[in-house]
């Protein structure tokens, strides 16, 4: 996470550049990207708990690497909206006094977003840029891990999840025909519930602090 913050500081030094970007109002960019998606998913409140969960039980959601795309309308000279596409799959095992438990399986999630960025840089050289704005978590396909089906739960259900992201990059330009090369960190601000049930009982309900790095990088073009 280190290394992250100090990206993230190295490109807030980029921002300080002076210049006028490049792309204007009407403009379209399209990026390919691979994806790290690297969440938190530690519990912040048990609301149900009729199994008796032992004290000190935590939780952590795995990583993952992924294709997306990006498209961005240039509303203004610079100032864009943009829209991510892909489906992220995480596990989510137990720390603590359950380290190690499978509690949640190949959850996918659809982490709907729209950014609304502004873009620095002199034209023709680096474009960095800063962007925020709302976030939707769809999930999709959820099953309870190895160790909550041995503990008897037969349905696991994440609720879908309003949110934040804060955003910060560059585009590198490559050429004159509008090719880049892109950089890209998201971080997500999400707090979505999580549900077990034995049949049709809930036994288990806890609100979680997802909050995932959205680092990306790959190749952009402007038409």
């Amino acid at each position: 996470m280190k290394k992250q913050t100090l990206s993230l500081a190295a490109l807030a030094v980029a921002l300080a550049l002076p210049g006028q970007a490049f792309a204007k109002a009407g403009d379209v960019q399209v990026k390919l990207l691979g994806t790290l998606v690297a969440p938190d998913g530690k519990i912040k409140d048990v609301k149900i708990d009729r199994i008796g969960l032992p004290a000190g039980t935590q939780t952590k959601a795995d990583d993952n690497m992924v294709p997306t795309i990006a498209v961005e309308y240039f509303v203004a000279d610079n100032i864009s909206l943009e829209t991510i596409a892909g489906v992220t799959q995480h596990d989510v095992d137990g720390r603590g006094a359950l380290a190690g438990a499978g509690l949640v399986s190949d959850a996918k999630i659809v982490p709907a977003t729209l950014t609304l960025k502004y873009h620095f840089g002199k034209d023709g050289g680096v474009q960095p840029y800063v962007g925020a704005g709302p976030s939707y978590f769809i999930f999709i396909d959820e099953k309870p891990g190895a160790t909550a089906v041995a503990l008897g739960a037969t349905r696991q259900k994440m609720n879908d999840t309003f949110g934040v992201a804060l955003q910060a990059g560059m585009d590198v330009p490559v050429n004159d025909k509008g090719l880049a090369v892109t950089f890209d960190a998201k971080r997500y601000f999400l707090r979505p519930t999580a549900r077990w049930f034995a049949g049709t009982t809930e036994v288990l309900r806890t609100k979680h602090r997802l909050d995932p790095w959205v680092l990306s990088a790959g190749v952009a073009f402007r038409f």
